[in-house]
């Protein structure tokens, strides 16, 4: 079949275009079907019938088209726009999953020099940043599943590849959420394992340093994801709880306020410990975090989520105080001040917060009580005589305002009337 062209689109392939807008998946594939049409045509604009279902929100239309072969990569457009640049300016963080799992390209840039991450940002789509920043494809994991060179055995068994990316691909960056995902896989939560699991993520971190490319922000997760997995290992070799242990030290909050030390300690610690001095992004968190006293905002946990993930911190949304999943909406029925996402990250986070429940309620129940009494409160002399001057000044303005002429028509304003209400008087000599 021959090349696309620019706007050189045959019948089928405008009704095919018609069809996606439609959001019509079963005429769709029939039209695919056709001999005459080609899954990459261009519009004339340079758009693909993937550009388009992409842009659209059409998550069945994208699937449907991948299916069929469309090239994912496509770089036509008349403004260098790619089908994962749409799917970003979409907001549907399924589809840009799709572009990202079928091989898109997150480097690309288009005329103006953004890349697709940068135009979803553009426009605040911060889920979808949020994927394309997190995206680490399952074949890059696979690598090392397979022997190498001389290797007999691979450095990461099969069985732990699936559990191992599930983590790598994680946009909580909570430890908390980390640790349960490690507990939530017998498999994984064996000491071996997770040794195993640290080692090549550590590989991977030093392999995203010395690319060509270098790519700082995968390498800080990837070094941040192998400490995690190495105080998991800790703890299970040496405490008796094993990983119940590290997540009640994690949660654990100290008096008055119940701020979790040691887990902002922990998160400080990782950053510090990051083993590419030079790094640009490193040198960014110590700036953003060491003058920062602990307990204080930013914690190291919100700085590093937006360093890594791209997530900003006025999204205005809840996350949950044990795990930090988003979108918690559970408020503790004593004080109101805590959120969770489910009963079992509350039940997890009792333990410390009984400790200040009864405290915060107290707070919170005062400033609702100082609020009231602002609004209630009558206005003072002095606030009363104020309210009078402001009314006279408005009156005496009102008598010495004068009234335009009234036009009757806009036929009324000759062309030199409007020539002078837009164009500055020149002066004479």
């Amino acid at each position: 079949m021959s090349a696309s062209v620019k706007g050189d689109l045959r019948d089928e392939e405008r009704e095919l275009l018609l069809v996606i807008a439609a959001g019509n998946v079963q005429e769709a594939s029939r039209l695919l079907g056709c001999k005459d049409v080609r899954v990459n045509c261009l519009d004339e604009y340079g758009m693909t019938p993937l550009m388009h279902a992409a842009y659209k929100g059409k998550a069945d239309m994208c699937r449907l088209l991948l299916q069929h072969g469309a090239d994912v990569n496509c770089n036509e457009h008349e403004h260098g726009y790619t089908a994962l640049m749409f799917a970003g300016l979409s907001g549907k963080t399924d589809i840009t999953w799709m572009m990202l799992d079928a091989g898109a390209e997150t480097d690309v840039v288009n005329s103006v020099g953004r890349t697709a991450a940068q135009m979803a940002a553009f426009v605040g789509q911060h889920d979808c940043v949020t994927a394309i920043n997190n995206f680490f494809s399952r074949a890059r994991l696979d690598y090392y599943t397979k022997p190498q060179g001389l290797e007999k055995d691979p450095k990461l068994p099969p069985k732990l590849a699936g559990p191992l990316h599930k983590i790598i691909m994680s946009t909580n960056l909570h430890p908390v959420k980390m640790v349960l995902l490690v507990q939530e896989n017998p498999i994984l939560a064996q000491l071996d394992a997770l040794e195993r699991c640290r080692h090549v993520t550590e590989l991977i971190c030093e392999k995203c340093v010395k690319q060509q490319e270098m790519n700082e922000v995968l390498a800080m997760k990837m070094h941040y994801i192998s400490c995690v997995l190495q105080k998991c290992a800790i703890f299970t070799k040496d405490r008796q709880d094993k990983l119940d242990g590290l997540i009640k030290s994690l949660l654990q909050g100290r008096e008055g306020d119940g701020f979790p030390v040691y887990q902002e300690k922990f998160i400080r610690e990782c950053i510090r410990k990051f083993p590419y001095c030079d790094a640009t992004l490193l040198q960014q968190l110590v700036r953003s975090i060491a003058p920062v006293e602990i307990g204080s905002d930013p914690t190291a946990l919100s700085v590093l989520t937006q360093a890594i993930t791209g997530q900003v911190g006025f999204v205005d949304v809840e996350f949950c105080t044990t795990c930090g999943e988003k979108g918690a909406e559970k408020r503790c029925s004593i004080c109101k001040l805590v959120i969770y996402c489910d009963q079992a990250c509350q039940k997890l986070h009792w333990f410390t917060h009984k400790k200040v429940c009864k405290k915060l309620q107290q707070e919170r129940e005062r400033h609702e009580m100082e609020s009231a009494k602002r609004i209630e409160r009558p206005q003072t002399v002095d606030e009363t005589k104020e309210t009078q001057t402001v009314e006279e000044t408005t009156k005496a303005l009102k008598d010495i305002s004068v009234e335009p002429a009234p036009v009757t028509s806009t036929s009324e304003l000759s062309s030199d009337t409007l020539t002078c209400a837009t164009t500055p008087t020149s002066s004479t000599d």
